[in-house]
């Protein structure tokens, strides 16, 4: 029987790991839960580490725009702390009850990622417990046995399979005086191709660059300008004449920006590809599906997620992600599974070809030769 387990410290979760490893138990960490459907099922799980008890801000130090907080902490919570003093953690995710953790393990974005990355990219250090309990850091102080490493880089997007966050250190930054959404009537792939290349091209430095394509009807392009007021007024005007069109202007985003397509029991997918070549995959994966399929994500990024019904057999669903693989790969990109329903699991491939497969299994090995966290749960069954 699985047990849950909440840990209110670093200390507490060192306890449980010590304890674990000795007794020869699997761990599987969690946050808010938004995203443990996502990647395959653990192979074991005695023990469930329940990290929403380790929340809230640790430090804040407003003038150097850096803070540290618990990983149990919702980034909703934080983004209303920070908002406090001015300032945000420039990250924005569609699961809206996620943690920091839970973001940082799974390696989640969203709409900011154009101009700001994920939080990987803004993460300064982590406070983390390796799998036999040892707390250690990472992030201007040295980490045992693991030279070489940028651990808080390998542990963003690992599923809880190396180490298990406790809290995190990031970059923040000013909360910007002025928004404006800019939105454009589209209608295929290629539209959103062609806009998109013309708006990276030019001066108005969007913040985000987002895609809305429902399966029936037309879709939407929508682009965030932040900035100054004057600044935004000015870039919104440009943005506005290059998109042409049916073009409309909003202090606020559209109704379905920052979420997926994907409801849960769905087939969830998330499509990566160079910007210039992401309309081809989206392309591919109309003509492996026999029709349109809800495609939503940052087109000015080359990340975008679809869907595909839940009550669709495996056979089809695994073809018609292989169908789109085999074009993605060919141009640098890739096709993960993020979630299927539990009767599909183990017929669909979630991850696909990953290259260096073999130095993570040699990384997952060095930080975690017992397997007692959240074993095969990550690619290629680390």
């Amino acid at each position: 029987m699985v047990k849950t387990v909440q840990p209110s410290s670093a200390a507490e979760v060192a306890e449980v790991l010590r304890d674990a490893s000795a007794a020869g138990q699997t761990v599987v960490p969690r946050g808010a839960g938004t995203k443990f459907d996502w990647g395959d099922a653990p192979s074991t799980v005695d023990l469930v580490l329940d990290l929403r008890e380790l929340r809230g801000l640790a430090e804040h130090a407003p003038a150097d725009l850096v803070a540290t907080v618990g990983a149990g902490t919702p980034l909703a919570d934080l983004q209303a702390a920070l908002a406090g003093a001015g300032q945000r953690l420039s990250v924005e995710v569609g699961s809206t009850a996620a943690t920091v953790g839970g973001m940082l393990a799974t390696g989640e974005g969203g709409p900011l990622r154009v101009r700001h990355g994920t939080g990987r990219d803004l993460l300064i250090g982590v406070e983390f417990v390796r799998a036999d309990g040892v707390i250690a850091h990472s992030g201007g102080r040295v980490v045992k046995n693991v030279a070489g490493y940028d651990v808080g880089k390998l542990l963003c997007g690992s599923y809880g399979t190396l180490g298990v966050i406790t809290s995190a250190t990031f970059r923040l930054h000013p909360l910007p005086a002025a928004r404006v959404w800019v939105c454009r009537t589209v209608q295929t792939p290629q539209d959103i191709h062609s806009l998109v290349g013309a708006l990276l091209e030019a001066t108005v430095e969007p913040t985000a660059v987002e895609v809305d394509l429902p399966a029936l009807g037309p879709g939407t392009l929508a682009v965030l300008i932040e900035g100054t007021a004057g600044g935004v007024t000015k870039r919104a005007k440009s943005c506005r004449e290059l998109l042409a069109g049916d073009v409309s202007t909003a202090d606020t985003a559209p109704p379905w920006w920052n979420t997926y397509p994907f409801e849960p029991g769905d087939v969830a997918l998330e499509l990566v590809a160079p910007v210039d070549a992401l309309h081809a995959a989206v392309y591919a994966l109309h003509d492996a599906a026999g029709a349109a399929v809800p495609v939503r994500g940052s087109a000015g990024a080359g990340v975008v997620y679809a869907t595909l019904p839940g009550s669709m057999p495996a056979g089809p669903v695994a073809a018609i992600v292989d169908a789109v693989r085999s074009v993605l790969l060919a141009r640098d990109g890739s096709c993960v599974v993020l979630s299927v329903p539990p009767a599909m699991r183990g017929a669909v491939d979630l991850w696909g070809p990953v290259p260096g497969l073999d130095l993570m299994r040699r990384v997952k090995e060095q930080f975690d030769p017992a397997r007692t966290l959240s074993p095969g749960r990550f690619v290629g069954g680390i």
